[in-house]
């Protein structure tokens, strides 16, 4: 304590600004490379726009937080999640490491939060996409999602 007692507080702030500043841009940094989205190169870009109605009995399922239902689009099929009062994901059902085939896509397992494929067995985790385990190299494909408390927008 007796080195800050003795220090200025302008040459202080001069000395460890420095240190901070360096922390700043490395935390900067590791997102911009660590954020660059979903970059499978040969996964198809198949255009998505539907509605659906949260709070319609006809989607009971996405009425409660972890519920989640599937639905037609996308490369082979979409499952949507609720994350919570306010907030879903959707993903494509198409395992990305074998895409191109038809039998090839994820279910959710009994846990309510993992997708298995049914064909190459990785599994993902619901709530970003990303791979568990298994031989996949890549993340499920992600739709965006927008919800105004009535209708969901899920779309590419």
């Amino acid at each position: 304590m007796k080195l800050i007692e003795n220090m200025q507080p302008d040459k202080w702030v001069k000395n460890n600004m420095k240190h901070y500043s360096k922390l700043f841009l490395g935390i900067i940094l590791s997102l911009i490379v660590g954020c660059k989205g979903y970059d499978h190169p040969d996964f198809p870009k198949v255009p998505v726009n539907f509605y659906i109605y949260p709070n319609d009995v006809s989607y009971y399922d996405l009425m409660y937080h972890g519920g989640h239902m599937y639905f037609t689009g996308g490369v082979n099929g979409i499952v949507v999640y609720r994350l919570g009062d306010w907030e879903f994901t959707a993903f494509d059902r198409a395992c990305p490491n074998d895409w191109d085939k038809s039998d090839a896509y994820v279910a959710m397992e009994s846990s309510g939060i993992i997708l298995k494929c049914n064909r190459c067995g990785s599994t993902y985790n619901i709530l970003d996409g990303g791979k568990v385990s298994g031989t996949s190299k890549y993340p499920l494909k992600q739709y965006f999602t927008k919800y105004d408390g009535m209708r969901l927008r899920i779309h590419s």
